[in-house]
């Protein structure tokens, strides 16, 4: 049996997703739910956390094509999407699992809006990302520069088209970072594994 360590403090789970049309094995395929999301439910589902979706105040399109256009301008130009929905106060968490696709290599602008909208000073950020072929591109990078006061611990990379059947590797990535433990079902003593 598997559970979240009672005694941890809550994680911040803050997430960007996009519904649509997606790259799906070489070709394009309609999403209702991202497949970020997907990665992030299964999260909810497994360890205790908060969650906030980050949302564009101007929203993606669901078109494939116009998206990576877009995406692309705001990644010459530098931009900062604005976020529709609030940020939540962050400065009790000890812990922040932050979420997005790969978009051209790197996580959306949006995220470095995100980032800099929050102090995370002695803070852990544990990055999650779906992708299409670039794993985890340059999350690490981006985020190091974007939030040089946290702590940028081990991330996990989901292929997009595979999301869906990711549980295991959630879990085992959950477990890695110690936000999830095993309880013995005999004994219903804590091991850290």
């Amino acid at each position: 049996m598997e559970r979240a360590d009672a005694q941890r403090l809550k994680a911040l789970l803050a997430y960007f997703s996009r519904a649509g049309e997606h790259y799906f094995y070489g070709d394009r395929t309609n999403l209702d739910v991202g497949n970020t999301q997907v990665v992030a439910d299964m999260i909810a589902s497994t360890i205790d956390v908060d969650a906030y979706r980050i949302e564009a105040a101007d929203p993606y399109p669901v078109s494939y094509d116009d998206t990576v256009e877009r995406n692309v301008r705001e990644q010459d130009s530098d931009t900062r999407p604005a976020i529709t929905i609030p940020i939540p106060p962050v400065d009790h968490y000890d812990t922040i699992l932050l979420g997005s696709p790969i978009w051209n290599v790197q996580p959306p602008m949006i995220m470095g809006t995100f980032l800099e909208a929050v102090d995370l000073t002695d803070t852990t950020v544990l990055p999650f990302v779906t992708y299409a072929v670039s794993g985890l591109g340059a999350t690490i990078d981006d985020y190091t520069q974007l939030a040089p006061t946290a702590r940028i611990g081990k991330g996990l990379a989901v292929r997009g088209e595979q999301s869906a059947a990711a549980r295991t590797e959630v879990t085992a990535w959950l477990r890695r970072v110690g936000l999830l433990r095993m309880t013995s079902p005999t004994t219903n003593r804590m091991e850290t594994t």
